[in-house]
């Protein structure tokens, strides 16, 4: 596994660091928890162990901040520590916290617990499993080249920035924040039952094509809602129903496919349209040239409160530097390809 170890002590990281190297894992040192951010800010690390006691910012911290929402996937948190009171652990394990170790430590426990990690670690094929279906239907359309990427990054922004604005506290948590970065690339799965001649004309849809295209938002929900009858407990089932079936749907209610209005669309519903306008806007397709990112942001923001949450579009201005990072990003990655 690619592991993080976030230590003060120089010693203590090198002998962990060459203990875990030798038992075959991928390995990552940093001195504190801020430095372990900066991190994991560029490299995806599926285990982090850290000491609870650093200057900067401590193991109790660096949890907090990554159960804020800082990484994309899910990151196993092990401290060391030793503080072994009750409510020391129960501090721990509020701020995030998966498990924890006593120092001194014995090396064959901390590999014991490493395989436990592991074990929840790969739950994660979840998300690669609806990835990729997502990517099977994108492949009918080759022109949105890493739409689904981008847009999941763009959600991810978006709903962090609704936090830090004290919005939406009450439906958005780090939880909320992974599930809408690992079900948003199935907003479009419906597009999987349009025909060719409607999905990849390169010119103006007539309108009996629009209600044809327009279908693929029931498409979607239908397929994704049998899905979930048959596993009802399933939240990522349930949030990925959600924004196929209303990310086309308007603040004002002119949307499709059902004609909501307002709070009465899903959240998710709300912050997948911003990202996904957004990113078809700056992207070139067969039939358009990309706008500038300017450009995009008027658009967007002439349809505050009509076609968009005013909220959410709030929050890309806010953040409307790092929609221009992640833009160009990808699109140095595709011209490097």
């Amino acid at each position: 596994m690619r592991v993080l170890i976030v230590d003060d002590d120089p010693i203590a990281l090198e002998l962990l660091s060459d203990m875990l190297v030798d038992c075959g894992h991928e390995v990552q040192c940093a001195a504190d928890g801020a430095a372990a951010l900066a991190v994991l800010s560029h490299t995806e690390c599926e285990v982090v162990i850290s000491d609870w006691e650093m200057p900067n910012l401590d193991g109790l911290g660096l949890c907090q901040a990554i159960r804020r929402g800082v990484t994309a996937g899910y990151v196993y948190v092990i401290l060391l520590t030793s503080h072994n009171g009750t409510d020391e652990r129960i501090k721990g394990l509020s701020a995030g916290a998966d498990d924890f170790i006593s120092k001194p430590f014995e090396p064959k426990e901390l590999l014991a617990r490493l395989q436990s990690a592991e074990r929840i670690v790969s739950l994660e094929t979840r998300d690669v499993a609806i990835f990729s279906l997502a990517k099977l239907a994108e492949s009918r359309d080759p022109e949105t080249g890493a739409h689904l990427e981008r847009v999941q990054e763009y959600c991810r922004v978006l709903a962090q920035h609704l936090v830090a604005a004290s919005q939406f506290t009450d439906e958005i948590d780090a939880a909320y924040i992974r599930l809408l970065y690992g079900t948003s690339p199935l907003h479009d799965i419906g597009k999987v039952g349009i025909p060719d001649a409607v999905l990849l004309k390169p010119g103006r849809l007539s309108d009996r094509e629009f209600d044809i295209m327009k279908q693929h938002t029931l498409i979607g929900a239908q397929t994704l809602e049998a899905a979930l009858k048959r596993f009802p407990k399933t939240q990522f089932l349930r949030m990925a129903r959600d924004i196929a079936a209303t990310h086309h749907e308007h603040f004002d209610g002119t949307g499709y496919p059902n004609g909501l209005k307002g709070r009465d669309i899903p959240l998710c519903g709300r912050i997948v349209a911003v990202a996904d306008v957004y990113d078809a806007l700056t992207s070139k397709r067969v039939y358009k040239n990309a706008f500038a990112h300017d450009v995009a942001l008027d658009i967007i923001r002439a349809e505050s409160g009509s076609h968009f949450d005013p909220a959410i579009v709030q929050a890309l201005l806010a953040a409307e530097q790092t929609f221009v990072r992640i833009c160009d990003r990808f699109r140095e990655t595709a011209l490097a390809a």
